[in-house]
Order: C-alpha cells, then structure tokens, then sequence
C-alpha cells in the first residue's frame, strides 16, 4: 500500500501521457507520491516508462506503464481501457505528451506541420474525449501542459507556438464546456526545461539557453520537479475554484 497517508491525491487515478521522461515522468512520480495510483503512458520508450513504473513502485506507489500513441483514437481508447482494467476508474487525465520541431518559415514542410498538430492539438483532444466518456458524475480534472512560447513567440518556432496557441485556446474553452459537469481544465505554461527533448534537440546548450538565462530573474532554466507542483495543485483539491487558467512556471521569464 502506499506509505502517502495524508497525500493530496489519495484514492484518485491519474493517467499521465508522455510520462516515459521529462516533465510527464516527474508529474507522474508526484502524482504517486501524493496518494494517486497513476497510468504511466508512453509512445516509444518502454525502457522509460517501465524505469517510471519502477521508481514509484519502490516508493510504494502504485503504477502501470500503457503504450499508446495519442494522435490514434484507437490507441487512446486502449490506453483508457487499461487504466480502467487496472485502477476500476479515472479522476485525472494529464495532456502532457508533445512534439516539437523548429524551423524557420522557408523550411517548414506540411509534414512537420501534421506531426505537431496530430500530437499537440488532435493527440490532446482525443485523450480528453475518453477522459470525459470515463468520468463518474463527481466530475473531473484535466490538466494542459502548454508552454510559454505562447507569450515568447520566438522566431522559428511558428508551427510548435500555434500548436501551444491552441492548448492555451482550448484550456479556455473547454473549462466552460465542461464546467457544468464539474470538470475542471487547466494548463501549465512551463519555460525552457532541462529535460531529455530539450537536450537532444541542442537547446540546453548555446545561445538559446544563455539568452534564455538572461532573460529569466531566477537565472537559469528549470528542471521537471519545478513543474510537476503544480500539476499536483491543479490535480488537487486545492484548486477546486480553478478552471481555465494557465498558470506560467518559468522563474519569471516573460
């Protein structure tokens, strides 16, 4: 059983997309941590999500990793299906799994284009969609992970900023779709994290970071546990009279 006695998330189940690395693996272990037995998903890295699995197992969690590329609706239905299996039901959906590719205009390709939007945008509302077939009549809590280049809009990112454009967008929409049937929609806007996405694509080193940095008041880039808090305030009841918003977790950089 898990050791969490008095943990914000005890007795919930939270299904966690793109939770194999990053900010959805650190949200995940948080998620366990509190109380919440949690769907671990991923789409290529079983290697990831199963060391996810592993982590919060030997704290005394509870977790299953489920594979599921959320740009197929049948592959979200299959991730829901086993989430049921395993935990009986769902209170939690984290939209966290993303893709992202910059480009300048010249070299954006139709391609790139679906790829971000299947996943960011599409991927997202397929997933909320299960979620809210699988909420009981308590309600529900769907959390966004967005990103500030919403508001930084930096150049050569104009595809990955309108599939975020559109998180922020639909965050507010649904929060009042969905809030008659008590189910809250909230986003995080992180800035530039050290995560394994970010490393691989080169970011965390060179001139974006340092301008990055300058910019930031607290003077460096964040890590994946400065942003799974607050999920897990958002997950909470904490949050209870909060629905629609994007909360902005990036040191200050505006």
């Amino acid at each position: 059983m898990n050791k969490m006695k008095n943990g914000k998330l005890n007795g919930k189940v939270a299904i966690v997309t793109g939770a194999s690395k990053g900010i959805g693996a650190d949200i995940a272990k948080q998620f366990a941590a509190e109380g919440a037995a949690v769907v671990v998903n991923y789409a290529s890295s079983k290697e990831g999500a199963d060391r996810v699995v592993d982590q919060i197992a030997k704290r005394g969690g509870k977790a299953i990793p489920v594979r599921a590329n959320v740009a197929r609706k049948t592959d979200i239905q299959h991730l829901f299906a086993e989430a049921k299996k395993a935990f009986g039901k769902i209170d939690i959906l984290v939209n966290n799994a993303g893709v992202y590719d910059w480009s300048p205009l010249e070299e954006i390709t139709e391609e790139q284009f679906h790829k971000q939007f299947d996943v960011n945008v599409l991927g997202l509302l397929l997933a909320t969609q299960e979620a809210v077939k699988q909420f009981d009549s308590t309600g529900g809590n769907i959390i966004n992970v967005s990103s500030t280049v919403t508001s930084l809009t930096p150049p050569g990112s104009s595809v990955y900023t309108a599939t975020k454009g559109a998180v922020d967008a639909i965050t507010r929409t649904l929060a009042k779709e969905l809030g008659p049937r008590k189910i809250r929609v909230n986003a995080i806007n992180p800035g530039m994290v050290e995560t394994e996405g970010v490393r691989a694509a080169g970011f965390d080193q060179g001139d974006l970071r340092k301008s990055v940095e300058a910019q930031t008041p607290f003077g460096r880039i964040g890590q994946p546990d400065d942003i799974a808090p607050a999920a897990v305030f958002f997950a909470s009841s904490d949050s209870a009279w909060i629905t629609g918003e994007t909360l902005r977790v990036a040191g200050g950089l505006r």
